[in-house]
């Protein structure tokens, strides 16, 4: 509003406010919005690699964390859709 940078805690104070203006019902913090940001990249199809970059994960371990949730995902949508998953 002044023109200079936000500190962490004023983008988490604006984060929650707006989470709860939306009357989420759930806490939303900015790391629930990073965290959601490299799944639906890697869910998107984006390389592990590029999402690593724009995170800053010096390791590639970190970032593959994300990757499980999206496996779980596909794992879901396999049961549900193919006709022999049961």
């Amino acid at each position: 509003m002044r023109g200079a940078r936000l500190s962490r805690q004023n983008v988490w104070l604006i984060i929650r406010a707006a989470a709860e203006r939306a009357q989420l019902g759930v806490e939303i913090s900015p790391h629930t919005l990073r965290h959601s940001f490299a799944t639906h990249l890697l869910a998107g199809g984006a390389d592990v690699r590029v999402v690593q970059e724009l995170l800053g994960h010096s390791s590639v371990a970190t970032t593959q964390i994300y990757t499980l949730v999206t496996a779980d995902a596909l794992r879901d949508v396999y049961v549900t859709a193919h006709p022999r998953a049961r």
